[in-house]
């Protein structure tokens, strides 16, 4: 009896009969024998087509099938160690549902914007496939953690008609005549909650209306924010600690194969153990002004420099190959894709090179008293091998619910959390203030309206406690776990400030 199976089924079906639907991949024509590379969400299947196996006609028709047909394909599974997932499909039947002609992304190089313009499609390629894979592993390893140590999921609005993190970046929108505004964040909600449950999150989409076009920004994104009752500073940073670390050991071990196929640094996220370093913020300054982040950031540059000579020494060889000629498919293939990497790769390289000595002399100049900008959480992040912790940021630099250190009050009990590798911040978070005089003093220094407040405020009147936390980016964790830099293939939607094409 044959049975319809998965791809990732396949493993435990070996010597069976079973049928696959999905679309093709690639196809190999080799005389008498083709070999269809099938895909169906779950992996990718070589599926082994000999000539007298199947009717002559129908033999012809899937030679010339373009690339995303349509197919269900019917055979004895077999070990083969060569092929993806170390099986194959000795066909005995094939069903064509729709042919696909000139599907447009191809193994040629694509720009950015072709791509996002078909992103529709694009998602079915490899890379996004990957990306999307370990992303789904990354949300419930987040779901699971608070749902398995006591956390209470709350559903904050999204409609809101306070600000968290500065009225500068909130979309408005019109509420039936009203002027309210998208959500920057749940927690001053999750903080009502918190009196509550105890521990309670929030996970949803948030938006930020910031005119900026850097590979680390989107205008819709997702993020996860627990709240905890009776918690300070250090507890905070335990569970961020624990939390990520949870985040990291299971797409290792649910999505090994994902991570090699993008080439991400398999070995450095196997190095993300406990404890994290953890620096103040004044720690951090004295490091961005040190001669030892001069001397890194000039060898850093030498390095990316290096690079660039081999792979443009790479690249003419494989562009005098292809113009010599006499190249089979499948090498052509294999060159266009590796041109196309490489090519992606030199421009990267050059934007490194380009922004080396901006970074060295921005952190050479920096002053205590200002917000770390993305170029000094890279160099911070660049010069640790596990995620970083900074705490105690200066108060000016701050939002205005988060509570003053009792040791200094120039300085906030809060902290960053830095993927190591140049991603940066991938974790904010803070203790909140709890006493409702000093909150009302920072609602005002910000030129808030306090009515606007006035139910935020009541939490510190009935009961209040020290409590406080965080939210994790998931797009910025997906980009740091797989290695990807531009944050926009992250999410399979992107929403970017120039950029809204699905």
């Amino acid at each position: 009896m044959t049975h319809i199976k998965r791809i990732s089924e396949l493993q435990v079906v070996i010597g069976h009969e079973v049928t696959l639907n999905g679309w093709l991949y690639k196809n190999r024509p080799s005389g008498k024998v083709q070999f269809l590379m099938l895909r169906d969400g779950s992996g990718l299947c070589q599926c082994v087509i000999e000539k007298d196996k199947l009717p002559e006609d129908l033999f012809g028709q899937i030679k010339h099938l373009g690339q995303e047909s349509s197919l269900s394909i019917t055979g004895l599974v077999r070990q083969e160690p060569r092929s993806p997932g170390g099986v194959e499909l000795a066909v005995t039947a094939v069903e064509i549902h729709t042919p696909a002609v000139d599907y447009p992304i191809t193994p040629k190089e694509h720009g950015v914007d072709f791509l996002l313009k078909n992103r529709h499609l694009h998602l079915r390629s490899q890379k996004p496939w990957c990306i999307g894979r370990i992303r789904h592993t990354v949300i419930d390893a987040i779901r699971r953690f608070f749902n398995d140590n006591g956390f209470t999921l709350i559903d904050t609005p999204i409609f809101t008609t306070i600000a968290g993190e500065g009225e500068q970046t909130l979309f408005e929108v019109d509420y039936f005549g009203q002027p309210l505004h998208l959500t920057q964040t749940g927690q001053l909600y999750l903080e009502s909650a918190a009196m509550s449950f105890g521990k309670v999150y929030c996970f949803g989409p948030t938006f930020r209306a910031e005119k900026s076009k850097t590979r680390r920004h989107l205008t819709e994104f997702w993020m996860v924010e627990p709240e905890v009752a009776y918690i300070d500073l250090p507890g905070l940073l335990d569970l961020a600690e624990e939390f990520v670390f949870s985040i990291v050991q299971r797409v290792l071990k649910d999505n090994h194969d994902e991570l090699e196929t993008l080439g991400a640094d398999i070995a450095a996220l196997e190095a993300t153990q406990t404890p994290f370093v953890r620096l103040s913020y004044s720690e951090v300054v004295d490091i961005l002004t040190s001669d030892r982040t001069q001397k890194f950031m000039a060898a850093q540059l030498e390095q990316f420099q290096g690079q660039k000579r081999m792979m443009e020494q790479e690249l003419a060889q494989i562009e005098a190959a292809d113009a010599k000629g006499g190249l089979k498919k499948w090498q052509q293939e294999k060159n266009a894709r590796r041109l196309q990497k490489i090519r992606s790769e030199l421009v990267e390289l050059q934007v490194k090179i380009d922004n080396n000595p901006k970074h060295a002399r921005l952190a050479a100049d920096f002053c205590w008293g200002k917000d770390l900008g993305g170029s000094d959480e890279t160099i911070i992040s660049l010069m640790h091998a596990r995620p970083v912790f900074v705490t105690h940021y200066p108060k000016a630099a701050k939002a205005f619910y988060m509570k003053a250190d009792t040791e200094d009050d120039r300085v906030v009990e809060n902290f960053d959390l830095l993927a190591p590798a140049g991603f940066g911040e991938i974790i904010g978070g803070s203790v909140r203030e709890d006493d409702y005089e000093k909150l009302l003093a920072r609602i005002d220094e910000e030129g808030y309206n306090p009515d606007s407040y006035q139910w935020y405020l009541d939490l510190r009147k009935y009961g209040s406690v020290p409590h406080g936390g965080f939210g994790l980016g998931v797009e910025r964790t997906v980009a740091w776990i797989t290695g990807e830099k531009h944050i926009r293939q992250c999410i399979a939607f992107p929403r970017l400030m120039d950029k809204v094409y699905l």
